[in-house]
């Protein structure tokens, strides 16, 4: 890891097949890449995709080659490797997309960024991708064609899970709800009874149970990120039933940033939650929590955590 030390991370990924391959974009050092499991670290495409990489996804590999990588930047564009992060190409059509003109990040108008990219598991080719902010887009050749965002659909999306026993089933956590969609995103759902907190961050979905959604919230983005001001919560979904509040294990909301989630495909059940005051494991799909013993140093808490890989 002495290799990233220093380095302002943004966003992290696994191939799903070949584990030891790990992801991780910076901000203004660019994309660097793992082979064996995080021990050591290389940069990878620093003359094509450029300084800042905001998101990356892979697609499974096969047992003898990496699957497809993407990654997106900022200013908003998406690159996609084929050979395990040695050589990248830009797919050119994403920025003429209509919707492009609009894009902007609220913070800093003049800009935007590739927030999350997701690959279908039902279909490597298909490709989702959002913008911060102004759009969630997909592909369905793996980045060739680009389809624009649905005027129905989510506007803010900060992460997008999709489901390897639901095809065409989206799960949207956004600056601007929740949103659903069992259609590949052609239309959507606002199911948001018991939501009482509207700003949302991290999802993650029970890997045996598709109905079991898991969110993190906030009343707003000023009260999501700074430790000294945040007023974070964890709520659960089972099915068509209301959101409901999740507090056994957590840290006191006051003063925790908003958690970035993550599953792992192999274990039903389980969601892990990172954030300023650490690493959670709940067993139930997000009821109950407990803390991981895991070393997290006096500057992790004043930080808000960037991404979250369950990889193994």
């Amino acid at each position: 890891m002495r290799q990233l030390e220093g380095r302002p991370l943004r966003c992290v990924a696994a191939d799903p097949r070949h584990p030891e391959r790990i992801y991780a974009g910076t901000e203004g050092q660019g994309l660097w890449r793992s082979t064996d499991g995080g021990r050591t670290w290389a940069p990878s495409g620093a003359g094509e995709i450029g300084p800042n990489v905001t998101a990356v996804a892979a697609a499974p590999g096969t047992d003898d080659r990496p699957g497809a990588v993407y990654a997106g930047s900022e200013p908003s564009a998406v690159f996609r490797s084929t050979d395990g992060g040695e050589t990248w190409q830009e797919s050119r059509a994403f920025r003429r997309l209509p919707s492009a003109r609009t894009w902007s990040f609220p913070p800093r108008p003049e800009t935007h960024h590739v927030r999350w990219i997701a690959v279908d598991p039902h279909d490597a080719r298909r490709v989702f991708v959002a913008v911060e902010a102004g759009a969630l887009v997909h592909s369905e050749d793996g980045g060739e064609v680009w389809i624009d965002r649905t005027p129905d659909g989510p506007y803010d999306t900060h992460t997008l899970a999709l489901h390897p026993l639901a095809a065409g089933r989206l799960y949207s956590a956004a600056g601007d709800g929740y949103y659903e969609s069992r259609d590949d995103g052609r239309s959507w759902q606002s199911p948001e009874a018991g939501l009482r907190h509207g700003y949302l961050f991290g999802i993650a979905v029970d890997p045996a149970d598709p109905e079991a959604v898991v969110v993190s919230a906030a009343s707003g983005p000023g009260r999501a990120y700074t430790a000294a001001a945040a007023s974070t919560y964890i709520y659960v979904r089972r099915g068509n039933g209301a959101w409901t509040l999740a507090r056994e294990g957590l840290p006191d909301p006051t003063g925790t940033t908003i958690s970035v989630l993550a599953t792992h495909r192999d274990r039903p059940h389980t969601v892990y939650a990172a954030n300023n005051r650490g690493l959670f494991r709940s067993r139930d799909a997000g009821a109950r929590w407990e803390p991981i013993d895991v070393p997290w140093s006096e500057p992790f808490r004043q930080q808000h955590v960037q991404g979250l890989v369950v990889a193994e």
